[in-house]
């Protein structure tokens, strides 16, 4: 605290030894920012800081709250408003696993590029995967976005770290005969018209799971994306908003989709039926046989387990969906048209999908050119 009849910015020496000096902080109610130092020098080299920040209209910080604290204010006041809830979540949870017991204590104020580093560093050494490490550099450097934005911070530390560089996965979606395969296999199977679906629109899995019979219109062939189903840890499930505005969307669903679709519904009613008063009703599309919603990671477990059953290519769930997209590139749709029928936020995403098919195909026909005009079969 300042001594009484001490000025703003002037240095004093206090009776334990140390120097220190002050501030008012501008637009706080006249509250104080308070520089100590063991020396006289070290203590006017922070003023000048502090004061050189505030003519460059920088936030003169407080090196009081701990990286842990500012963390949870940041999850409570920043991120949990703004976002759906499993990302709210998702954040929380590395948050507590790996950021906080690294980073916890260390002063916000103090925190430095070289701390953040080798928290990354040491998850990669633990056996964790990049994206894991990628992910936690994400988090924190949103975190200290907001931290800047709040004045707690000069500076983002975490826009200084490289996070390390993970394989980038490369999708491998189903050639047309392939798919072809798909669909008969799937003929029969209780998640027949969820594969078909997601098949035939490129759905992405909470896309699919969130759907209700009334976003379906069976006579005119239509779908409606209008939500994604969030499972939560430790049980429970939400809807939230599509990942982007262009995300929700009307599609026109193909005979053999609406094919699908019929019989799943009789098939649901007599789970109905069979369930009695057990089953909830929740008007989903896709339900377990007491009418309540999928869980994503057991869908892909199935369907991983139905794909070694049947022989058939070892891919994602997600690929599903980047076969769509394909497909529509091989019959000549135009980008735009994909674009908005996969729900993309821009047309880049699109193009890239679309560029990496169409060499794929230049490659084919250099194939067939060679064959008809080298006289080989």
């Amino acid at each position: 605290m300042a001594k009484r009849g001490q000025n703003e910015g002037s240095i004093i020496k206090r009776k334990d030894g140390r120097w220190s000096s002050y501030l008012t902080l501008p637009g706080t109610g006249g509250k104080r920012k308070y520089f100590y130092g063991r020396t006289r020098r070290e203590c006017q080299e922070k003023l000048t800081e502090a004061l050189r920040n505030q003519q460059l209209g920088l936030p003169v910080t407080s090196d009081r709250i701990t990286f842990g604290e500012y963390l949870d204010k940041w999850l409570e006041d920043s991120v949990k408003p703004s976002v759906r809830p499993r990302t709210h979540e998702q954040y929380s949870q590395y948050v507590r696993l790996y950021i906080r017991p690294a980073l916890g204590k260390v002063k916000l104020t103090k925190l430095t590029p070289g701390d953040i580093q080798a928290l990354l560093n040491k998850q990669v050494k633990r056996g964790l995967t990049p994206r894991t490490a990628q992910l936690t550099h994400s988090i924190i450097r949103r975190a200290l976005v907001q931290a800047y934005k709040w004045q707690l911070v000069p500076r983002n530390v975490a826009k200084l770290v490289d996070p390390p560089r993970g394989k980038r996965y490369e999708p491998t979606p189903l050639t047309p005969e392939q798919a072809r395969g798909f669909l008969d296999a799937v003929k029969g199977d209780r998640l027949e018209a969820f594969y078909t679906v997601a098949l035939a629109l490129g759905l992405r899995r909470g896309e699919a799971l969130a759907l209700k019979w009334e976003d379906i219109d069976l006579e005119a062939g239509t779908l409606s994306v209008r939500n994604t189903l969030q499972n939560l840890q430790g049980g429970g499930w939400t809807l939230a908003e599509p990942k982007s505005r262009s995300s929700r969307r009307t599609l026109g669903l193909p005979a053999f989709a609406v094919q699908a679709l019929k019989e799943h519904r009789k098939c649901q009613l007599e789970e109905k039926i069979q369930a009695g008063p057990a089953w909830q009703e929740h008007g989903f599309v896709f339900t377990s046989r007491v009418g309540t919603p999928l869980d994503g990671n057991n869908v892909y477990k199935l369907f991983k387990q139905f794909l070694k059953e049947n022989g058939l290519p070892d891919i994602r769930l997600h690929d599903l969906r980047h076969t769509a997209g394909t497909m529509l590139c091989i019959q000549g749709v135009h980008p735009r048209v994909a674009m908005e029928t996969l729900g993309h936020s821009q047309i880049g995403l699109t193009m890239n999908l679309y560029t990496h098919v169409a060499s794929e195909l230049q490659r084919e026909a250099a194939d067939k050119i060679d064959a008809l005009l080298s006289g080989r079969n």
